[in-house]
């Protein structure tokens, strides 16, 4: 039997490090416990007036964040705040599977122009693979705003 799993990140700004990953992955924060959130409302606000509600102190209120797939298919992603900074090289990444059935000179171009949209959100472009074949169709090293690495795929 498969499980469920959940993705946690490190962060020392968890709401803005998970909206960089909702946009980048086309990913919704999902509404507070209870709460139904209109079409077209903000779950960050609904948030926000949610853990008002219940007494979390402000300095208390930006400690976690999650976002999930809208379709059910991916992982949920966890953002917990921590105090150290990053220490050292990702054990675990995230690969961005941007160009599936793409290779060749088309699949780097989609590459570079869904590396500049994240570029744009607040992503940084590290190294740039080219493709290798068989073993590899070529990939690009990023990381996201908080320095965490990941493979545009």
């Amino acid at each position: 039997m498969s499980r469920h799993i959940q993705i946690t990140f490190d962060a020392h700004d968890p709401r803005a490090l998970s909206s960089f990953w909702r946009d980048a992955l086309g990913y919704v924060h999902p509404g507070p416990p209870g709460v139904d959130v209109p079409e077209g409302a903000d779950p960050l606000a609904a948030w926000d007036d949610f853990l008002e509600r219940i007494g979390v102190p402000k300095e208390q209120r930006n400690t976690r964040s999650a976002i999930e797939d809208p379709d059910g298919h991916g992982p949920r992603l966890f953002f917990q705040e921590v105090p150290e900074d990053k220490a050292g090289k990702n054990r675990v990444h995230v690969d961005v599977r941007a160009v599936p059935g793409l290779e060749g000179a088309k699949r780097m171009a989609a590459l570079e122009a869904e590396c500049a949209r994240l570029v744009a959100l607040g992503a940084a472009r590290v190294q740039r693979h080219e493709p290798a074949p068989p073993l590899s169709a070529g990939f690009i090293v990023m990381t996201d705003p908080e320095g965490n690495e990941f493979c545009l795929d």
